[in-house]
């Protein structure tokens, strides 16, 4: 069972990371939509960039089934539920086949 619990810690450490990553670069670009960050400078450029290209595919998508809502994008919202909904049911199952029903509450 070690490693199934490693492989769940793991599993769900990715999930926070790519959660972080999605709203940090919701807030980047909000900040850069409103001209508090500047992209002539070129450290503001590389990182906001940097962090486009580890979000847009995932975001990219969700975008093309999501239908044009005037300018407001909803596809960090709906990627962020995705990827709660996917970790709790991974979660479960992983409990449910593994642990049974003892002690976790699923």
């Amino acid at each position: 069972m070690p490693l199934v619990s490693a492989l769940l810690t793991l599993f769900n450490t990715v999930i926070s990371l790519v959660t972080t990553l999605v709203i940090v670069s919701a807030i980047l670009s909000w900040l850069v939509a409103f001209d508090v960050i500047n992209l002539r400078n070129p450290t503001a450029y590389r990182i906001v960039r940097g962090l486009d290209a580890l979000v847009e595919p995932l975001l990219r998508p969700i975008r093309r089934i999501m239908p044009n809502l005037g300018g407001i994008d909803l596809s960090p919202i709906i990627l962020l539920l995705l990827l709660q909904f996917t970790q709790h049911v991974v979660d479960g199952f992983v409990v449910q086949i593994f642990y049974g029903n003892s002690g976790m509450g699923f």
